[in-house]
């Protein structure tokens, strides 16, 4: 590893120690993620800007009392306001919530400052003759801001143990995502911890305009499908400067573009995904995606893009660039036969398209011989694949290489292991008629 140059990592990383789940995690990753600010009240008019403490609608912050009646007629209030409101939810109370809507249209801009913690009820039961998907359920909102440097807990170990990933046994049930946020556009999260998902963290589905920095997103390991931020039919979403540590760090899926993602520490899980898509025989585009600058350690895979047989759409112009990478099983892969159900998947002819595809100065060490894995569709095969200044060693020492199936594109610079498709040969065979390829 001595050998190995990474421009752009952090200068300055640091350990501590987060209280998650009654249990400790050691977070690392770059100093300004970890130390997240508690918002300080602004000097305001009053006839400008309404500050609302949930405490003066009858919010305990015990961690016993169920607050969710305060928690819903203070969102009721700032939202009928015109002009800046800002509910505080204040350092140092645990505030019981059950599973709760804020939904919009607002008259006013709604600063929701998480300074103290939210908890989620630890009992399933909690949400009988209630949509399960949700907790915290953000929609319809334009111009909302959640900040303040607390925490919100989903207490999801009961979620967990009775998953069918954990037993099999056990039927496959919907959970909740710790928090959602559906058709806000002009969203700002920032500053804010996010542990123990009962199953993904934090949502944005149907979004317009979304700010995300300052994230920890965290769950123990043996959590199931707890993804950390997870991306699904929004537009101009970017995301920096966060520490994700859950199962998939950060996955985008269905019809989502112009995403970007900056200065994100992830590990252990699944890496980031784009995907899975065209699952069930669905259409999704994925397109305009920019990865850069990353460090992912102890994950089960790195950079990764997934899709079903049979599916439809296109996965395009993705960029991964600027990532380093610690004991990484799977750095890099394209799978288009990725099938997670008990029976094997059946073969089909379909395929969601994936073409345009780049890999940049990304580096480390792998866990896997497989380092670098292309298997694409037979009858839509990856097109406009590009590897730079890729060096992925092994971890113990031994030797790593790459797998290609029906993949196609180039490279350029120093690439190891060295690439699977003819740089020359895939170029031509991509500008080449198809009626003329039978001479290759």
């Amino acid at each position: 590893m001595n050998n190995l140059r990474f421009g752009s990592c952090p200068k300055g990383t640091t350990t501590i120690r987060v209280l998650i789940c009654a249990c400790f995690v050691c977070v690392q990753g770059f100093d300004s993620l970890l130390q997240l600010p508690q918002s300080a009240p602004a000097r305001i008019r009053p006839s400008s800007k309404r500050v609302l403490v949930v405490g003066d609608f009858g919010a305990k912050g015990d961690g016993l009392s169920n607050d969710t009646q305060a928690f819903k007629e203070a969102w009721e209030m700032a939202c009928s306001f015109r002009g800046r409101t800002r509910i505080v939810i204040p350092a140092g109370y645990n505030f019981l919530v059950h599973p709760v809507d804020f939904g919009g249209p607002c008259k006013s801009k709604v600063t929701l400052d998480i300074s103290g913690t939210i908890v989620a009820p630890e009992d399933p039961a909690a949400w009988k003759g209630l949509n399960h998907r949700k907790w915290l359920y953000f929609h319809g909102v334009k111009h909302l801001t959640v900040e303040g440097g607390g925490t919100v807990n989903g207490r999801g170990w009961l979620w967990w143990a009775q998953s069918c990933k954990i037993n099999k046994t056990n039927p496959c049930r919907n959970a909740p995502t710790a928090i959602t946020f559906h058709k806000c556009k002009d969203l700002k999260v920032e500053n804010l911890k996010v542990v123990c998902g009962q199953k993904m963290h934090v949502a944005f589905t149907n979004c317009l305009r979304v700010m995300t920095f300052n994230l920890i997103v965290t769950s123990p390991a043996v959590s199931p499908n707890t993804d950390g931020i997870h991306i699904s039919a929004s537009h101009g979403v970017k995301i920096k400067d966060s520490v994700v540590r859950t199962d998939d760090c950060i996955s985008i899926v269905s019809n989502s573009s112009r995403i970007k993602i900056r200065n994100i520490a992830c590990g252990p899980g699944h890496g980031i995904s784009i995907g899975s898509l065209g699952k069930s025989n669905s259409s999704s585009l994925v397109r305009d995606v920019m990865v850069d600058g990353a460090f992912l350690s102890n994950t089960d895979n790195g950079v990764r893009i997934k899709t079903w047989q049979g599916g439809g759409g296109n996965a395009t112009n993705i960029t991964f660039q600027n990532i380093f990478m610690e004991n990484v099983s799977n750095p890099i892969i394209i799978d288009q036969y990725y099938c997670d159900a008990h029976v094997p998947c059946a073969n089909q002819t379909s395929a969601v398209k994936v073409e345009n595809i780049s890999f940049r100065r990304i580096k480390g060490t792998s866990a896997t011989e497989e380092a670098i894995k292309f298997a694409c569709s037979d009858d839509l095969p990856c097109k406009g694949l590009y590897l730079e200044d890729v060096q992925l060693l092994s971890l113990t020492g031994g030797t790593t290489r790459s797998f290609c199936w029906q993949a196609y594109g180039s490279s350029r610079g120093l690439v190891h292991p060295s690439p699977c498709f003819s740089c020359s040969e895939g170029f031509i065979k991509e500008k080449v008629p198809s009626h003329l390829l039978q001479f290759f």
